[in-house]
């Protein structure tokens, strides 16, 4: 009888994942488009935090794991609230609260803001992740495992 593979460290995993937040609504999930999530543990594509949720976990198994805001996109950080010149905004990218815009790097890599607030000639411009702050409920169900 063959072992079943387990997650553990570098495994290769399938699955289906919701995102739920403490008032039941949902804020993401891999089966509205039918495509499940596939990583490999160790990866950086997840937290660390819910990596290890996941370990000891096995083809078949749904569970659902809730995570405090530290533990799964952490709290906010004042130091990502930026003050924008509205001058700075155009036509096609108009500035309008709850809006997200995609704003480059230097190094040529975007990161979305969100518009939370227009004062005047001032944009503010929230980078925090959408979900920093949040309790979250993350329920799994593993369709494969493939041991490293």
């Amino acid at each position: 009888m063959s072992e079943v593979a387990v997650i553990g460290p570098g495994s290769r995993v399938v699955m289906h994942f919701s995102i739920k937040l403490a008032d039941g609504s949902a804020a993401d999930s891999t089966k509205v488009h039918g495509k499940p999530a596939r990583l490999t543990i160790g990866d950086g594509n997840l937290t660390k935090n819910f990596e290890d949720c996941l370990l000891g976990l096995k083809a078949g198994d749904n569970e659902e794991f809730t995570l405090q805001p530290e533990d799964a996109f952490g709290k906010p950080l004042p130091e990502n609230i930026y003050h924008i010149e509205r001058a700075r905004f155009s036509s096609d990218t108009p500035a309008e609260v709850g809006a997200i815009i995609a704003f480059s790097q230097p190094d040529g890599r975007e990161v979305p803001g969100i518009v939370r607030e227009i004062t005047g000639d001032v944009v503010t411009i929230d980078f925090n992740h959408p979900l920093a702050g949040q309790q979250v409920t993350f329920a799994v169900e593993i369709l494969s495992v493939e041991a490293s």
